[in-house]
């Protein structure tokens, strides 16, 4: 692998030293480059599952990598032990998948004109503050400009439109 490639591939090392920690018994310790090699053995372990994966999707004319793929790697490569996990964790996200796609958005009881009405005037708001704020004074003005409010929707500018 090039440098550039293995700059771009990685695990989140603080992520991975707080699980080594976790695991291991109180009384015991790991040596920062112990914990490196178990990051490098994590991310090569995550290139050869996923690239066993890649060719049992490709076998099956497929574009997209499924969970059956990485099912399929995972027998292939006798980590059968991770299956249930594995299993379990992708009805957890069809599940929570299902519930963001059954919830409507939000919208503080306003109907989808008053929001579009509400979007159009920030938008105005924000495009006239940007204004304001990049003019640049003439005839030895201080420069300064006033910019109200905090940012935030409030009851006020509901009332506008």
């Amino acid at each position: 692998m090039s440098d550039k490639e293995e700059d771009e591939v990685g695990l989140p090392k603080a992520t991975v030293f707080k699980l080594i920690g976790e695991l291991l018994p109180k009384d015991m310790t790991c040596t920062k480059e112990a914990r490196d090699l178990i990051v490098e053995c994590c991310v090569e372990w995550i290139h050869l599952l996923s690239s066993t994966a890649n060719e049992k999707c490709e076998l099956s004319n497929k574009k997209t990598i499924s969970p059956e793929h990485v099912i399929q790697a995972l027998k292939m490569l006798g980590f059968e032990e991770f299956i249930i996990d594995v299993e379990e964790s992708n009805e957890e996200f069809k599940k929570s998948a299902k519930e963001r796609i059954r919830k409507p958005p939000d919208t503080h009881g306003m109907s989808p004109e008053e929001l579009l009405a509400l979007q159009q005037s920030l938008f105005q708001k924000s495009h006239g503050r940007m204004v304001d704020e990049s003019a640049i004074p003439l005839g030895g003005g201080e420069g300064e400009v006033e910019v109200e409010g905090d940012g935030e929707v409030d009851e006020e500018m509901k009332e506008e439109i």
